[in-house]
């Protein structure tokens, strides 16, 4: 891999026994692409440095298929990234590659940033519209709520676009992809109270062994990603131990989350390979079977991807 101001990327792991599947990447930022903004809008909460040197998509395409990882799903989580993915999505089906799908959807912190230029409810138009404007796009996310970064007088924006999130789920009849960080209690009420999505996905799940349990009570999947190799994360450790199999999902979050002992670092997407490995031994399961049972989760969750 190539070299950013960032750091190195980590070395390509081994390939894995049975290929597996990156549910959330942002290929994006990964590729540092200055995404052009519509009239009024703001500023991306990350922007690329002009000088900075990325690795191109195909370098990205080709460590990830060489690792194991051979399918990928593309996030975008603000208006720009949005467009760009549902049009990297189609190009990519139109090419015969069938082993990337789509989602879009307002980040919870984009939300108070869009309401506080009266942008919110038009940007949620479009992100309908989006997501509803081809088969490949299967995603409504990485939508929910952040109380990490943004301040109480964000709250009700958030919570606001959260809501409406689920119900272009449901109207769209796309999986719900949620983003969720210190924020469990308001995130599950909120999901109650609409009536969640048929498929509903706790990207980077970061809840504790009881609301796994929860989560699993309710139908919802819980996608691990590079957080669970952390030496801090054995209360990670001891919920994806306690989920149920067959709500299990893989991902990157790249260019975040790299895993342990690369923490730091800029990743990609072929980096779900070392959190499988480290998912499989958590669960004391061979790796061949826990890709094998991701890789069909992810079927279930998203549909046929041919």
């Amino acid at each position: 891999m190539a070299s950013r101001a960032a750091g190195t990327y980590p070395p390509v792991p081994e390939p894995l026994d049975h290929p597996v599947v990156d549910t959330h990447t942002h290929l994006d930022i990964c590729t540092g692409v200055r995404l052009p903004l519509g009239a009024g809008e703001p500023e991306p909460e990350v922007r690329p440095d002009e000088d900075e040197e990325f690795p191109s998509l195909d370098v990205f395409f080709d460590t990830a298929q060489s690792a194991g990882v051979q399918r990928i799903v593309q996030i975008g989580c603000d208006l720009p990234a949005a467009r760009w993915t549902t049009e990297l999505v189609t190009q990519q089906s139109q090419q015969g590659r069938k082993w990337m799908l789509g989602g879009v959807a307002l980040h919870p912190n984009e939300a108070p940033r869009l309401a506080e230029r009266g942008m919110l409810d038009d940007a949620l138009t479009e992100i309908e519209s989006l997501v509803a404007s081809n088969d490949r796009m299967r995603v409504v996310g990485e939508t929910g709520l952040d109380y990490f970064r943004t301040g109480e007088e964000g709250v009700a924006e958030q919570q606001r676009s959260f809501r409406t999130h689920i119900e272009i789920a449901k109207r769209t009849g796309k999986a719900l992809q949620i983003h969720d960080r210190e924020a469990h209690a308001d995130v599950l009420r909120i999901l109650r109270e609409e009536g969640a999505p048929e498929v509903t996905i706790f990207h980077c799940y970061s809840g504790d062994e009881a609301m796994a349990r929860e989560c699993a009570d309710a139908g919802y999947y819980m996608s691990f990603a590079g957080n669970l190799t952390f030496k801090n994360a054995d209360e990670l450790r001891r919920a994806a131990a306690a989920a149920p199999l067959d709500r299990l999902l893989t991902e990157t979050d790249a260019p975040f989350l790299t895993p342990h002992p690369h923490r730091g670092k800029p990743g990609g997407p072929y980096l779900a390979a070392v959190t499988a490995r480290k998912l499989a031994e958590v669960r004391g399961m061979s790796e061949e079977d826990l890709c094998a049972a991701v890789w069909k989760n992810a079927e279930t969750a998203l549909g046929n991807w041919d």
